[in-house]
């Protein structure tokens, strides 16, 4: 080839070099451009960890006229839970199904006072509520309304339980179109009861599409924490006053009784049953003893055990978030309420199921300091765990709504 040739080529493959930095910089330019805008439309700026995070007061003041809520580091991620609050509160909705007999299983809770009472107060505060829809086309989830805690009050078998659940979905399926748009993927149900593990477990299709609103659940019965919600189960009405600002009335290193229905139990039983700074029972406290004692013990402990149960477990966790009373979990599987929201580190001891042997050494390592932070954040979450009628912000239906809210979005084939 001829050098005057080469020269061109050479100086054609140069300019071409050129024009591909001037584009590839062009584009690199507008992407940091582009990334700026993103970030300031969603009014979010990067901050150091060790930064003092924002006022959660202040980032949801307006909503619902409550301006009392206070940050805490007992939140995961404080910014981001206010600023999804407000929308959930401004965007949500829900379309409940009108079918079914409010007489028999539909519709109506079976009541709001007891160990099941959750599921009672999410039917009657989803009515209440400001999420609930009459138009299904602009729902974000929809609510399959069967109680299977009414079930059991009226004396169902497990057998006509599971018929009635399938016979009344497949209703719904046929009657409307919105299951079928994503398989059950955007339906949801709710129930407290251990019965309702037993109604739904032969109903794969429910199970493993639908979300499982669920009260103390366990991983052994199928429940799939990135999509099912965790129930806070609660004894409502509280026998007592919240325990409040009363360290010092706190004597009882640790305190457990209840029923020996699990592994667990058994062993808690039987190794610390007779120590002296334990006041561990290997059954229910009778009434016999006086007036609310197993309540009162709460108030003069400061931790709690709440060991795992047999499927649904016993609204020990939320009874000693009301009392004051730092809980002690002690599981190997189970998914705490809302703690994709608040981190239980900050007021309770997550233990496993084998450190039972060393739990009284646990307990007194604790320094005073340790236990004075645990305790000031078990108060700050308090309400979290309350259910009221009607609805009260921040309150444990507004929790839950917030975890389906945050599941909003599921896949849709």
């Amino acid at each position: 080839m001829k050098p005057g040739k080469l020269h061109a080529m050479a100086a054609g493959f140069a300019s071409s070099c050129s024009v591909y930095r001037s584009i590839l910089t062009l584009a690199t330019i507008t992407l940091i451009f582009c990334t700026i805008l993103t970030l300031k439309s969603m009014h979010f700026s990067p901050r150091d960890p060790l930064d003092p995070p924002m006022n959660l007061s202040r980032a949801v003041a307006g909503v619902d006229g409550d301006a009392d809520a206070r940050f805490s580091s007992v939140y995961h991620f404080p910014d981001v839970f206010s600023r999804n609050y407000a929308e959930m509160q401004k965007n949500f909705k829900v379309f409940i199904y009108p079918d079914g007999d409010p007489n028999t299983f539909f519709q109506t809770p079976r009541k709001l006072t007891g160990k099941y009472a959750s599921e009672g107060f999410f039917f009657q505060n989803i009515r209440e509520s400001k999420f609930r829809t009459l138009d299904p086309d602009s729902a974000d989830l929809f609510f399959i309304p069967i109680s299977c805690h009414k079930m059991r009050g009226k004396g169902t078998s497990y057998e006509n339980m599971t018929i009635i659940v399938k016979n009344y979905v497949d209703e719904l399926i046929n009657k409307y179109p919105y299951w079928n748009r994503t398989l059950g993927a955007d339906h949801f149900f709710v129930t407290c009861h251990d019965v309702g593990v037993r109604a739904t477990e032969g109903l794969p299709f429910l199970v493993k599409n639908a979300i499982r609103v669920v009260c103390s659940p366990s991983y052994d019965v199928g429940y799939i924490p990135h999509k099912d919600v965790a129930l806070p189960q609660v004894l409502q009405p509280f026998a007592l006053p919240a325990g409040g600002d009363d360290i010092e009335n706190r004597t009882v290193l640790g305190f457990w009784a209840g029923h020996r229905n699990s592994r667990i139990r058994v062993i808690l039983a039987r190794i610390w049953e007779n120590d002296t700074e334990l006041a561990i029972s290997n059954n229910r406290i009778s009434r016999a003893a006086g007036e609310l004692v197993y309540q009162k013990r709460f108030y003069r402990t400061k931790f709690c055990i709440c060991p795992g149960g047999s499927q649904v477990n016993s609204a020990r966790i939320a009874d000693s978030i009301h009392y004051g009373c730092v809980p002690v979990i002690l599981s190997n599987y189970y998914d705490l309420p809302f703690n994709d929201v608040l981190d239980w580190r900050k007021f309770s001891l997550i233990l496993k199921e084998s450190d039972v042997y060393q739990l009284k050494s646990i307990l007194k390592a604790a320094s005073d300091e340790g236990f004075i932070s645990l305790h000031k954040h078990l108060m700050e979450i308090q309400k979290h765990f309350e259910w009221h009628s009607p609805p009260v912000n921040f309150d444990a239906f507004h929790m839950v709504m917030y975890e389906l809210w945050l599941r909003r979005h599921v896949i849709k084939y």
